[in-house]
């Protein structure tokens, strides 16, 4: 009984797919295709990367860790398998901020426009982004980047935005990289980098001060869409209750970023990859 259910079953389902009752019993016979076993497996591998990077890595960068590790695969089929198992990267939405204008703004002028970087030490880049505690409080992060290898010299965590901020990133930077000459710094035309100590520091530093120029808003897009990826990739989920934990979840992420996130504009190698390799 239960065998002619089974038959009557299998006729149902081939009238409905237009296939015969010979081209579904060698279907049978042929099991998973070689490419289907594939994909499993590299579905696997996909699943292992996608989980490592916290959901933050889509097809493009996905495929490109799988060919370090020596697997050939092109990225439609990375993206196929993605999508059929519904792994879908967070994505960031970059905004552009508008500072407020200085009558005194003309006396940093904008240094890096058609400055070709070609070497770590020449072009650093700082900015200051808020962060929201659970209790309504603010923390700010300051952050300083060398543009060459988009690596994260510095940081600096504080309940104020003033320039002692800033200056606490400069001398962290400074240790951490020393002192080279023609050294550019860029910033926007926030209050904390106009401040008398801040521009005396980097004077002493031999550091040459460059800022945003008037009305253009993409000067310093390096450090606003690293501070997307930052609270898109952190923050956003997070609940952010101690500074404690913030200084945690900052530095956590600022190792990550250095040494194991990939970045396309250099390769899909990590900033102490490339800077690694620079070097050779």
């Amino acid at each position: 009984m239960d065998r002619n259910r089974d038959l009557h079953s299998i006729a149902l389902i081939c009238r409905v797919y237009s296939v015969t009752r010979d081209g579904y019993n060698a279907w049978r016979r042929r099991g998973i295709s070689n490419r289907r076993i594939e994909d499993g497996e590299l579905l696997e591998s996909i699943v292992k990367i996608f989980n490592r990077h916290d959901g933050c890595y889509g097809s493009p960068k996905i495929m490109q860790e799988l060919r370090k590790a020596g697997i050939r695969v092109g990225q439609k089929r990375v993206a196929r398998l993605m999508r059929e198992r519904g792994l879908k990267a967070i994505k960031a939405r970059i905004y552009r901020s508008r500072p407020g204008l200085y009558s005194y703004i003309n006396r940093v002028p904008c240094r890096i426009v058609g400055v070709e970087v070609s070497r770590p030490n020449q072009l650093w880049v700082g900015d200051v982004t808020y962060l929201k505690m659970r209790d309504g409080s603010w923390q700010y992060l300051c952050v300083i980047m060398d543009r060459f290898s988009r690596r994260i010299i510095s940081w600096s965590l504080s309940d104020k935005r003033d320039a002692q901020l800033a200056l606490s990133a400069l001398q962290r930077a400074v240790r951490n990289r020393g002192y080279h000459p023609e050294l550019i710094f860029h910033s926007d035309r926030g209050v904390e980098y106009m401040a008398g100590d801040y521009r005396k520091r980097l004077e002493q530093c031999g550091i040459l001060q460059s800022m945003n120029r008037a009305k253009t808003m993409n000067d310093n897009a390096f450090m606003e869409s690293f501070f997307q990826q930052f609270k898109t990739e952190r923050i956003k989920r997070s609940v952010l209750e101690t500074v404690e934990q913030l200084r945690g979840i900052v530095a956590e992420y600022m190792r990550y970023y250095n040494y194991d996130r990939s970045h396309s504009s250099i390769g899909y190698l990590s900033p102490h990859e490339f800077e690694a390799r620079m070097s050779c």
